[in-house]
């Protein structure tokens, strides 16, 4: 296993980040036997959905090791409450039964028949799969569902992680990191936008927790790029929620790193501005201006010596350093005051049994300093904007949700 991939592994014991990715469907499903028969034959085809994690000794890196798929990884719920809002409250009672890696890294979650789903006219189907973040980040996650719904794309291969000295990787990372800061004060590339006060949305996630999503075409969203677009409106939805506090409001954005990929999670977190003091133009220009920016510091050398050093750390250090983190500290600074995570899932050329895919959302998980989340999810021309809250962040979720919609 890949050290950022065995650090999300260690780390999920401390904080739960299990992910739920949500797929739609027009259509209620007839034939659960053979629904399920097909997720598992799809899953029997494809080795990164067929194997667990084996962590046998503390001096070294757990590994994945080959697993049967079984019926156990698809299960179908009950739902008191057949309502799309019912649902969305059946996805995030999910999140109290976190998977183990070591049994199953994956399943997969069926709701039907469910009613007023966006775009359906009639009872329709919901499937949720419930991924470890040891296992892919988002956009992994994504390719490994779309497997599972009929896609004839394979998941992307991972390399094994290089080899390393790590004296020499840290010697090499210290190096290119000083060439970084050459770089950033000779203006070659743009400085980060850099840490701010915490907000409410900040606070540690108490009371209920509650998901909603709001659905849009393509066509209607503004800005040069759908996740641009967004959070502008977040921008302005979030400054009507907060008031005069919303001065410093800023948000994390996870962002695929450049070049292959050498473990399941290929990301960081850029940190930019949302200007809510601006006019939507402007604030749409700076906002694309920080993505930008982040993007090629990403691509700076010092990104992937870092890389390369952090992979190289030994397991026997690394799980020492996450043993040492305390999920009750509470930070004086933060990167952002909401996590926006923003993910294109492709065509909409999924299916589960004979129906058809409508759309796709997904709901970060809420942290210890992060009491509000959104999604940004797009398939065919079909995007779903999501919130995931707690009650000690945000009171009144629907408020807030309308004050998005107005915004959107």
């Amino acid at each position: 296993m890949a050290a950022v991939d065995a650090q999300f592994y260690w780390m999920s014991a401390k904080v739960p980040n299990d992910e739920f990715l949500l797929y739609a469907f027009d259509g209620a499903l007839t034939d659960f036997r053979h629904a399920m028969d097909q997720i598992c034959r799809r899953a029997d085809a494809c080795p990164d959905l067929r194997m667990r994690v084996h962590d046998g000794s503390s001096l070294t890196y757990p590994q994945w090791v080959p697993a049967a798929v079984g019926p156990e990884q698809v299960v179908c719920h009950e739902l008191a409450d057949r309502s799309w809002h019912g649902c969305l409250a059946g996805v995030v009672a999910l999140a109290g039964d976190q998977l183990d890696n070591r049994r199953m890294p994956w399943r997969m979650h069926v709701f039907a028949p469910v009613l007023g789903i966006p775009g359906v006219s009639g009872p329709g189907t919901v499937a949720v799969m419930q991924v470890t973040h040891a296992l892919g980040d988002g956009a992994r996650a994504s390719a490994m569902a779309a497997w599972l719904f009929g896609r004839a794309a394979p998941v992307p291969e991972v390399k094994p992680p290089r080899a390393g000295f790590f004296p020499w990787r840290v010697v090499d990372a210290a190096r290119t990191h000083r060439r970084l800061v050459r770089d950033t004060r000779a203006g070659l590339v743009a400085p980060g936008v850099g840490s701010r006060p915490l907000l409410s949305t900040n606070v540690r996630p108490d009371g209920a927790r509650s998901a909603r999503t709001l659905v849009r075409h393509r066509s209607q969203l503004p800005g040069p790029t759908v996740t641009v677009g967004v959070l502008a409106a977040i921008s302005t939805a979030l400054s009507a929620l907060l008031g005069d506090a919303a001065n410093t409001l800023g948000a994390e954005v996870p962002m695929a790193k450049p070049g292959a990929p050498h473990a399941h999670n290929h990301f960081g977190n850029v940190a930019i501005g949302l200007y809510p003091e601006l006019g939507l133009e402007a604030r749409i220009e700076r906002i694309a201006t920080d993505l930008a920016n982040g993007r090629r510091r990403f691509e700076h050398p010092a990104t992937r010596s870092a890389d390369r050093a952090f992979a190289a750390v030994p397991a026997m250090l690394l799980r020492w350093g996450v043993a040492q983190f305390s999920p009750d500290a509470r930070p004086t600074q933060v990167a952002g005051n909401t996590v926006v995570s923003s993910v294109n899932r492709g065509p909409a050329d999924l299916s589960f049994g004979d129906a058809p895919v409508v759309l796709t959302a997904g709901y970060p998980a809420l942290s210890p300093v992060m009491g509000l989340t959104h999604g940004v999810h797009g398939i065919g021309d079909t995007v779903a904007i999501s919130v995931h809250a707690s009650e000690s962040a945000v009171a009144d979720i629907d408020g807030y949700v309308a004050l998005l919609d107005a915004a959107l």
